[in-house]
C-alpha cells in the first residue's frame, strides 16, 4: 500500500518504534544507551511531551508518548538527529543510523494504556536482554525499574500509571509489578502494534464492520472520532476511491464495472464484489456501510461478500498481486 502520512496531533497517546537501518544495532554499549536516555528525558522536560513507558533494545527502541503542545515529529527529529550525530562521532562512523521513518501508532487510552506499558516494559525480557522479572526490576534501560522505584527519572510519568493500581504508593507498585508478571506468559502481542482491529475483524460475527486504520490501535468509534479532527481528516482519507477500486477489480476479472455493481448471483460478478468488499474494508479503511452503499449491499451482504473475497484472494496470490500493484501505482 502507498505510504500513509503519520497522524501527528497533540493530546493523543502514541506508541513509537524506532529501528536501526537494516536492523543494525543502534547502541554499542551502555555509554551509548545513556546518551540516548539523557537526550530523551532532557527533551521531554523541554517540550512537555509525556512519556509513560520506554525500553531500549539492541537495534530498536519503544516509546509510549503523549505530545501536549510540541508535535511528535519535531520531538522525534530532535531526539533521533541529535543522538545519531553523537553516536556517529563517538563510534567514528558516518551515514544513517535509523530507518528513514520511525513508526508511530495512535492509541486509544482505554483499554490500551496499561496493556502498552506492560508490553513495552516486557520487551527486554522477551528479547533476552534479561532472563527473569527480578533482572528486569533492575534493568536500567526501560521504564519498568522507574515505576517500581528502583530508579528515579523525574521526566517519566509514573503517577498517571501507578494511580491506576491503588491509592497507596507501595501497594500500587506491588500491584503494577504483579500486572507485569502476569503478562509474561502471554508472549508476543502483535495486536498491540497497530491495526489490531483490522486483524481481528475477520473473526467478528457482527454484520457491520467497524472503522479501522492501520496507524491506529483502537475501536471503530475511536477511529471515527479521529476522522472528525480537522487536522487529521485529509490524512485519514483513503488514497483510492471505491470507483477506482471497482475499475481495477473489473479489469482483473474482465467484467464491465456496471455488471459488478448490479445485484446478481452470477459467479464472476459475485466474486468481484467480494474482492472489492474485502480490499475496501481491510486494506483501504472503508466502513462496511460505505462499501454496502456503493455496491447496493446490506450489512449481511457486505459481511458475506468480504469473507468470500478473502478466500478468493488467498487462493489466487497472482490475482492479489496484480490488483495491489494497480492500487499502488
Amino acid at each position: 500500500m502507498p505510504r500513509l502520512a503519520r497522524l501527528d496531533i497533540t493530546g493523543l497517546l502514541q506508541h513509537v518504534i524506532v529501528r536501526g537501518i537494516e536492523r543494525r544495532d543502534i547502541f554499542n554499549d551502555d555509554h551509548d544507551r545513556q546518551l540516548f536516555v539523557d537526550r530523551l528525558f532532557s527533551l521531554l522536560l523541554e517540550t512537555g511531551v509525556r512519556c509513560y513507558a520506554w525500553a531500549l533494545l539492541s537495534n530498536h527502541v519503544h516509546l509510549l508518548l503523549m505530545p501536549t503542545s510540541t508535535p511528535l515529529s519535531y520531538f522525534m527529529r530532535r531526539l533521533l538527529t541529535g543522538y545519531a550525530i553523537s553516536f556517529n562521532r563517538r563510534n567514528k562512523r558516518s551515514g544513517h543510523l535509523f530507518q528513514n521513518r520511525y513508526k508511530s501508532i495512535v492509541c486509544e487510552e482505554e483499554p490500551y494504556l496499561l496493556e502498552l506499558v506492560r508490553y513495552i516494559h516486557l520487551n527486554p525480557l522477551r528479547a533476552g536482554m534479561v532472563t527473569n522479572l527480578e533482572e528486569l526490576d533492575l534493568y536500567p534501560w526501560s521504564g519498568h525499574a522507574v515505576l517500581i522505584g528502583n530508579r528515579k527519572i523525574d521526566a517519566q510519568e509514573t503517577g498517571a500509571i501507578l494511580e491506576r493500581f491503588g491509592k497507596n504508593i507501595t501497594t500500587a507498585k506491588q500491584n503494577y509489578r504483579q500486572f507485569v508478571s502476569e503478562g509474561i506468559k502471554t508472549g508476543r502481542r502483535d495486536d498491540l502494534v497497530g491495526g489490531g482491529l483490522k486483524r481481528s475483524q475477520g473473526e467478528r460475527e457482527n454484520n457491520e464492520y467497524e472503522s479501522f486504520d492501520e496507524r491506529v490501535l483502537g475501536g471503530g468509534d475511536f477511529v471515527d472520532s479521529l476522522k472528525q479532527e480537522s487536522t487529521l481528516r485529509d490524512k485519514m482519507k483513503s488514497g483510492i476511491s471505491l470507483t477506482r477500486l471497482l475499475e481495477i477489480v473489473s479489469v482483473t476479472v474482465m467484467l464491465d464495472p456496471d455488471l459488478v455493481r448490479k445485484p446478481s448471483k452470477s459467479r464472476v460478478p459475485a466474486a468481484a464484489r467480494g474482492i472489492i468488499c474485502h480490499l475496501a474494508i481491510f486494506e483501504l479503511g472503508y466502513t462496511g456501510s460505505e462499501v454496502g452503499k456503493f455496491l447496493h449491499l446490506g450489512p449481511t451482504g457486505v459481511s458475506l461478500a468480504s469473507r468470500r473475497g478473502e478466500k478468493i484472494l488467498k487462493s489466487d496470490p497472482v490475482m492479489l498481486k496484480e490488483i495491489m500493484d494497480s492500487i499502488n501505482k
